[in-house]
């Protein structure tokens, strides 16, 4: 079975519904970055539910988290440790030496 096969939404998923609760800052057919609305950085999400994107999606996330980390964060590191949602791939740029964004401090 090919992978694009295997990519799927699910309707459960709150990753997947991509609701807009906080401020957007980039989508594409890859993925969408949005401020975290727990942790109030940006994350990354893959636009597939699963926990493996391929290595060209994951290139493509971070160098897209990149870009927005840098103007919306400074100095950040990548946390794509899934605390909350164990099941569906994203990514946090947290602050450099920190967790939480700038209205958590």
């Amino acid at each position: 079975m090919a992978m694009e096969d295997e990519r799927r939404r699910v309707n459960d998923c709150d990753l997947c519904r991509a609701k807009r609760m906080t401020p957007w800052y980039h989508e594409d057919d890859i993925c969408w970055i949005a401020e975290c609305d727990v942790c109030d950085v940006p994350m990354v999400v893959w636009r597939w539910h699963g926990t493996a994107p391929p290595p060209e999606h994951l290139e493509h996330m971070r160098a897209r988290l990149h870009d927005v980390a840098l103007s919306q964060v400074g100095e950040y590191y990548v946390d794509d440790h899934m605390r909350n949602i164990p099941d569906h791939y994203h990514a946090h740029a947290r602050p450099k030496g920190g967790f939480f964004g700038t209205r958590r401090r």
